[in-house]
């Protein structure tokens, strides 16, 4: 009876380990994958307090949120500004949206900018209260203040799926010590310092490090060839793409949108990183054309080398009746989601 016992035990155990080969042997299953399909809604709290309100496609007023997850969105991208004037965007702000997209099961990405307003391509400003200190201060209130949100996040029982350290750098940010053209390594520090306060509050957070246009590879290799030499960490490569601000423009969008994935091919192969496509939008009176853009781009996205596409965050699709004079939101004049959003549910 042993030796029966013993000959099944056996038998088992080689047939597991040939099953275990043989799927080694296969590509990831990328439908196993979470794909993050998701929105910047920065805005969001500033708009509820200025009356603004949300519908759906029948008329029926309901939270933008929930609105946004009905139309098959499962996560959030919110900024943070470190002392902003009128106070959104600032930690407790971050935190009331945070504990709202948690409540409803969505996935959260925090977008550090480190400056009190906005950061992007053209500005990097710091903060009022680090404009004077040394770069070895500098360092160290980034990694303070970056630690102190993520600790206040863990506190109301939030651990964001995915951080960003800076916002569009594509030539650095905490201008002029972080400016990547003149101070490359300050940069990688700066990075760096970012990156640790992040793991050191939550190991499982994904590091982002975020550059513009998706299109433009000679820009990317620029930036991860810089990093690279400095040897310095982060999780994942961000890429921001609205076709309005391609060469091509927005009828050309197609061609944007395979440039644009060559260059996520090419980020995967040079550095060994998966991407995500962060920001994108188009403008908010083509919600056709919008939606076209939006099923290639995810498409595209789910494509990358090994499934090595992350996800694709629309930037603030809520926006609408110009407020703040932005004109690539996806909802319309009566305050309904446009065609557009339909891609995040398309299959």
């Amino acid at each position: 009876m042993k030796k029966n016992l013993l000959f099944f035990i056996t038998t088992l155990v080689l047939l597991g380990c040939g099953t275990k080969e043989n799927n080694s042997t296969q590509p990831p299953h990328t439908d196993t994958i979470f794909f993050a399909k998701g929105a910047d809604v920065s805005w969001l709290t500033q708009m509820e307090a200025a009356g603004i309100k949300f519908y759906d496609s029948a008329g029926k007023q309901q939270d933008c949120l929930q609105l946004l997850k009905d139309l098959g969105m499962n996560a959030v991208r919110l900024r943070a500004w470190v002392h902003p004037a009128a106070g959104w965007n600032n930690t407790s702000d971050v935190v009331a949206k945070a504990k709202r997209a948690k409540d409803l099961g969505l996935k959260i990405m925090i977008d550090f900018h480190y400056s009190d307003n906005w950061a992007d391509p053209s500005k990097q400003n710091k903060p009022a209260t680090w404009v004077n200190l040394s770069f070895d201060s500098l360092k160290a209130a980034l990694y303070n203040y970056t630690k102190g949100v993520m600790d206040t996040l863990k506190l109301n029982s939030i651990t964001p799926d995915w951080v960003q350290i800076g916002n569009e750098t594509d030539n650095g940010m905490l201008w002029e010590d972080g400016r990547a053209s003149t101070h490359m390594s300050n940069f990688a520090v700066l990075i760096a310092a970012g990156y640790n306060a992040v793991k050191a509050v939550s190991t499982t957070s994904k590091v982002i490090v975020h550059i513009s246009n998706g299109y433009n590879n000679t820009l990317f290799q620029w930036m991860f060839d810089g990093l690279k030499a400095s040897n310095i960490p982060f999780d994942i490569i961000g890429m921001s793409l609205y076709p309005s601000y391609a060469p091509q423009g927005v009828t050309e969008w197609s061609s944007v949108n395979a440039q644009c994935l060559a260059n996520m091919n090419d980020m995967v192969s040079r550095y060994g990183k998966p991407v995500m496509i962060v920001e994108a939008g188009m403008p908010a009176n083509q919600p056709d054309t919008c939606k076209a853009f939006l099923v290639d781009l995810i498409a595209k996205t789910k494509s990358v080398t090994d499934g090595n596409g992350l996800g694709v965050f629309y930037w603030e699709p809520e926006c609408y009746n110009n407020w703040q004079g932005y004109g690539l939101g996806a909802f319309d004049n009566t305050g309904k989601p446009t065609v557009a959003l339909k891609a995040f549910s398309d299959k």
